[in-house]
């Protein structure tokens, strides 16, 4: 331990205003724009002054390092009379009081290092918060599967307050006194063939971050199929609305129908009406371990641009047929 008395040149009997003159001499005299060579000396002069410049300071030092104030001097002047013998011996008392305080604190800190330190709370790891998020995927993806890049908000301990959420009374700057900094995190995720609507992926260790060496929450993303208007679901059939043009219908043949895993090809009768349906075996949804069927059901429909050829063949086509298909229409029983 440093001798604070004997850096500043004072003695434990110095009053406070002899410590600070003695100070303030040294430091005008060892400070670096006025002594280069004496920074470590400016830094020891004001080490010393800091603690025997602050009463609970000093006394803390002078009890540990067994610093106490004489009166030798005292006893020299005051034995000539019986006010000074007097006086005397009250110093006298006192100082066989601050030997004593000395002793006391002296066994106090013994005692204080001698007792069995308490245990350490037990730190128990944490698992991190487990993450939902819904994604939606177009119908064909859902079939044939798909790879998806999630944007996850993730979220962790504030690093600046360490999740207390105050710093020096006031509110953490950094995450503005929530105890929380929230980040997105780019995470690409596999979606596997033929998954079903509202099914949830569970992809591990990509949620919240855990406590205490504790493990990563896990993220659960729910599979949301969009709609399409030309297929609909019957478990694992897929009912798919196909158009065909009137020649298709009248003629008959073999049209081109995409699917999932390609085109296929849908062989028709002449004189296919609207609404008739087809099953295509082994092509719908595979599901426990089965595959169902698809069910095309066919509809006339106009091209949405006909060439004038396709107009005057219209036109010839009228002139020529001669039933009227809504004759009967209110004979017609269901």
């Amino acid at each position: 331990m440093k001798n604070y008395y004997s850096i500043l040149g004072v003695t434990p009997d110095s009053s406070d205003a002899e410590i600070k003159a003695a100070y303030r001499r040294l430091a005008r005299k060892f400070h670096p724009d006025v002594n280069p060579d004496g920074a470590q000396q400016f830094k020891d002069i004001s080490e010393a002054y800091e603690t025997l410049s602050d009463p609970k300071k000093r006394l803390q030092y002078d009890t540990i390092n067994g610093f106490f104030k004489t009166y030798k001097q005292e006893e020299k002047k005051f034995t000539s009379s019986k006010q000074a013998q007097s006086e005397y011996n009250k110093q006298t008392q006192a100082q066989k009081e601050e030997k004593s305080e000395f002793s006391k604190k002296i066994n106090d800190i013994f005692e204080e290092f001698s007792k069995p330190k308490p245990r350490k709370e037990k730190i128990t790891p944490k698992k991190g918060d487990d993450i939902f998020e819904e994604i939606s995927i177009p119908l064909k993806d859902a079939i044939r599967g798909t790879e998806r890049v999630v944007n996850v908000m993730h979220t962790t301990q504030c690093p600046n307050c360490k999740g207390r959420k105050f710093i020096n009374g006031s509110a953490c700057s950094v995450c503005k006194g929530s105890g929380e900094k929230s980040e997105h995190r780019k995470i690409t995720v596999k979606i596997p063939k033929n998954i079903k609507n509202g099914t949830k992926l569970r992809i591990p260790s990509e949620g919240n971050p855990g406590e205490n060496g504790g493990k990563n929450g896990d993220l659960y993303l729910k599979i949301k199929i969009s709609p399409n208007s030309r297929m609909l679901f019957d478990g694992s059939n897929v009912i798919y609305n196909v158009p065909v043009t009137p020649f298709e219908a009248v003629l008959g043949g073999n049209i081109s129908v995409p699917a999932f895993e390609g085109n296929l090809s849908l062989k028709i009768p002449p004189k296919t009406h609207s609404g008739q349906k087809f099953r295509l075996a082994g092509q719908g949804l595979k599901q426990n371990g089965k595959t169902g069927d698809m069910i095309v059901v066919v509809h006339i429909e106009i091209p949405c641009s006909l060439s004038d050829d396709e107009i005057r063949l219209y036109e010839k086509l009228k002139k020529l047929s001669a039933e009227n298909i809504r004759e009967n229409l209110l004979n017609e029983q269901g």
